[in-house]
């Protein structure tokens, strides 16, 4: 009997994409979290397949019992609830991402934000839409396939630049889930603000930093809130004062900080708003600090009732 023999990973040879990178990345963490070895073969010899611990998009066969995890086959491996089909980073993260995540509600935040866009791309689905003819999103799929070697480079081995970008994928898959973890975290830390709140006011105070792009995530929920006052770093060295957007990654505010704040700091923004340790107002209109709460407070208030 051989003692922790090795696991054989199988998927196919030739150009790699995301599906099968991100497939690969994510067995690759649950092994190593097993202190478990393994080797990764890129074939389609089916001898090989057949020897597989886990095997996909490759094979032509989706069973998570068996581990198998193939997309290919007439009739695909099922839909995601929003209706895209599944690829092979998808199905591997269906049966392991919540044992990976730690919680199957992080799972799901990493589902939607990396294994949904890399499954709907490999089974040609658009999620997005351009708005200037020839301009795309240079997304993470395009990103893996800019690994593979040129078609004119004959000495190039697709094998080894596979292997090379491993370690990126598993990397965005680690920092997704501590990143999902996080918006889990801040997503009742707001809540908890909100239902605290004067039920009247536009301004919701947060005590504890929480990075800007989460907080917009989070308050474009509650359609009351105009501004949100927060420390501007964990030292709490100095506060900002946000807009918040009408919508997420929109650039366009519920109501903009006053238009004669824009590009204002220090002695000016102070004299021309009222607040003595005024810092700074973005030309955008979206981002004001002060040094202190009460002066980021202060703003707030000015800027909901100018």
């Amino acid at each position: 009997m051989i003692l922790n023999k090795r696991k054989l990973l199988v998927t196919h040879d030739g150009s790699f994409h995301a599906d099968d990178v991100f497939a690969c990345a994510t067995l690759c963490i649950l092994l190593e979290r097993k202190n478990l070895r393994f080797k990764i073969a890129r074939t389609r010899d089916e001898e090989i397949i057949k020897k597989g611990d886990y095997v996909f998009d490759v094979g032509g066969i989706y069973n998570p019992e068996i581990n198998r995890f193939d997309h290919h086959q007439k009739g695909g491996a099922g839909k995601h609830e929003s209706g895209i089909e599944y690829s092979s980073f998808g199905l591997v993260w269906k049966k392991f991402g919540a044992e990976l995540a730690g919680s199957a509600s992080v799972a799901k935040r990493v589902d939607e934000h990396l294994a949904q866009p890399i499954d709907a791309i490999d089974n040609g689905i658009s999620v997005c839409t351009p708005k200037i003819s020839g301009v795309f999103p240079y997304d993470i799929s395009y990103i893996v396939s800019m690994f593979n070697p040129s078609f004119k480079n004959e000495d190039s081995d697709p094998y080894e630049n596979f292997i090379k970008i491993l370690p990126f994928a598993k990397n965005i898959i680690l920092n997704e889930i501590e990143k999902s973890k996080d918006q889990e975290y801040i997503e009742k830390y707001v809540a908890d603000a909100v239902s605290k709140k004067d039920k009247d006011s536009k301004i919701l105070i947060l005590d504890e930093y929480v990075p800007r792009v989460e907080i917009n995530i989070q308050a474009v929920n509650y359609k009351d809130i105009l501004y949100v006052v927060v420390p501007a770093n964990k030292k709490l060295e100095s506060w900002k004062l946000l807009a918040v957007p009408n919508s997420i990654n929109s650039f366009e505010n519920r109501k903009n900080l006053p238009t004669a704040w824009a590009g204002l700091k220090d002695e000016e923004l102070q004299k021309v708003s009222g607040v003595a340790d005024a810092i700074f107002c973005h030309r955008g209109l979206f981002l004001a600090g002060a040094k202190s709460k009460e002066g980021a407070i202060k703003l707030a208030q000015i800027a909901v009732e100018s």
